[in-house]
């Protein structure tokens, strides 16, 4: 079957000089088209993996002027996403906004949840400016799959994207709560194949993204998972491209 280019809806800048020349190799070498890129190393590891389990906030700001001009080298290849940080104006994110071709939340690294205003407000000026929203959730109340989906239903005109299927790689629960609110669809890096199978039978083939979270994850790893689940050509063309391209308005 001749399979088309991927389209990596999640990947993050990697730290080094080379890194844009870096990143365009593995793709290359990897049938990777092109990826959405957003900042990297906005928050220590050790700190992330704790605030995952027990909350926690951070306040520092994303390297997004590294990530333009990481973009700007790759020939159209990467596609910048904004990182916002919710404890900032929102006029800060609209002042760039028309620079970027999405915007990317994170209540694991800022400690804010959905409902807060502040995420609210970022929202409103993606929908401005017509950009799908990347998210992320917790096992926490406040930013769970669920509360995203309260989110969801005040902005039914934008798209959001739940990374990961949800906060765990076994995370059916979150599937099944996004599976009624049809603007939301999951991109799919660090779960189990299985969990792909479920989100592809409850939120069907049109709402299911493939993603790398390169270079945490390489994305061999995720491209080995697609490959062994056998999926239909149809099927395969939408998550692997065809969806990416129409979140972000392309044809």
């Amino acid at each position: 079957m001749d399979r088309p280019p991927f389209l990596d809806f999640h990947t993050r800048l990697m730290p080094g000089p080379d890194a844009v020349d870096r990143q365009l190799a593995l793709m290359a070498e990897l049938g990777i088209d092109r990826a959405v890129l957003a900042a990297g190393a906005v928050i220590d590891p050790d700190r992330l993996a704790r605030q995952l389990v027990e909350g926690g906030q951070f306040d520092s700001d994303a390297d997004n002027d590294a990530v333009l001009a990481a973009c700007a080298r790759s020939g159209g290849r990467l596609i910048p996403f904004f990182f916002a940080n919710p404890h900032r104006p929102a006029g800060v994110y609209r002042e760039r906004a028309a620079e970027f071709r999405g915007l990317e939340l994170s209540p694991a690294v800022h400690g804010i949840p959905f409902a807060d205003e502040r995420m609210v407000d970022l929202v409103r000026v993606a929908g401005e400016f017509g950009h799908p929203v990347y998210t992320v959730s917790l096992g926490q109340p406040g930013f769970g799959a669920g509360d995203l989906v309260e989110l969801a239903k005040r902005f039914p005109d934008i798209t959001f994207v739940l990374g990961h299927c949800g906060f765990l790689a076994v995370d059916l629960h979150a599937v099944n709560q996004i599976a009624p609110q049809p603007n939301i669809l999951a991109e799919t890096s660090g779960t189990f194949s299985f969990i792909v199978k479920a989100a592809l039978a409850r939120l069907g083939a049109d709402r299911v993204l493939f993603g790398s979270e390169h270079p945490h994850q390489h994305p061999a790893v995720e491209i080995t998972k697609y490959r062994t689940l056998d999926l239909p050509e149809e099927t395969w063309n939408k998550v692997v491209r065809l969806n990416a391209l129409r979140v972000l308005g392309e044809r």
